[in-house]
């Protein structure tokens, strides 16, 4: 058996004296592990980093196997990464949201996603507001997504400003103000078509990951007795206290 493609570096093991077992996320065959042999020598080492863009080739006798991997860099982006907190603290959540894929199920939009979120990572002012769609298309992918564009209780879609906890559904302003204080906050960038150089409100980031939080704990870390990631908390905190001013 053998294919190839490109991939996302999300995570490394050490396997025997030389080698390691990889994991990436690759568009056409999901998130698929393989063995790199040599893969922690001097030449390898900066390639396998996280974040990084690899040429794969995969080898295995049998479909099933864990198989090997031959490996090319295409984009290194650890190098500009590695000063930024934020972005290793990104990464980090990152590799651990697409974790929760399962294993060789192809999800290229989210691919795509992923390689638009890394290339800002760095980036204080984009960064959290980016973070917050790529988790909100990660829960669409495992079947949860949200339904934000009309009112659940009108079918209307202006003055959206709530979300049902019980539905993922939006809410209109007037038909949700009897019950705003049980509905999510609906950030205003969210209804909005994604623009990855915008910066929005820090409250409105701020409402976007209690919304995406409160969906993932329900849905996925909740049901698999996961707590929130602690790399997630962090990745807010640096994100959301930083000092670039936001429109």
């Amino acid at each position: 058996m053998q294919w190839s493609d490109e991939g996302l570096v999300i995570g490394l093991r050490q396997h025997g004296e030389s080698g390691v077992i990889l994991e990436a996320m690759t568009p056409e065959h999901g998130r698929h592990l393989g063995l790199v042999h040599g893969g922690r020598s001097r030449r390898m080492q900066p390639v396998l980093q996280p974040g990084n863009r690899v040429r794969l080739v995969w080898r295995a006798r049998i479909d099933e196997g864990l198989g090997s991997f031959a490996v090319e860099p295409l984009q290194l982006v650890a190098p500009r990464l590695i000063g930024s907190a934020l972005a290793l603290y990104g990464l980090s959540h990152l590799g651990g949201l697409l974790r929760l894929l399962p294993e060789r199920d192809p999800h290229p939009g989210l691919y795509e996603a992923a390689q638009v979120l890394i290339s800002y990572l760095d980036d204080p002012a984009v960064a959290p507001a980016l973070m917050v769609r790529f988790e909100l298309a990660l829960l669409a992918e495992l079947g949860f997504g949200l339904a934000l564009e009309a009112c659940a209780a009108t079918g209307a879609n202006d003055a959206l400003i709530y979300v049902s906890p019980r539905s993922g559904r939006a809410v209109s302003a007037s038909a949700g103000e009897p019950y705003r204080d049980r509905l999510l906050p609906l950030p205003a960038f969210l209804r909005e078509a994604a623009s990855p150089g915008h910066a929005p409100r820090v409250q409105d980031v701020r409402d976007g990951f209690a919304l995406t939080g409160y969906f993932l704990n329900q849905h996925i870390w909740g049901p698999r007795a996961l707590p929130p990631p602690g790399e997630r908390t962090r990745f807010v905190a640096l994100g959301l206290d930083a000092p670039p001013a936001r429109s």
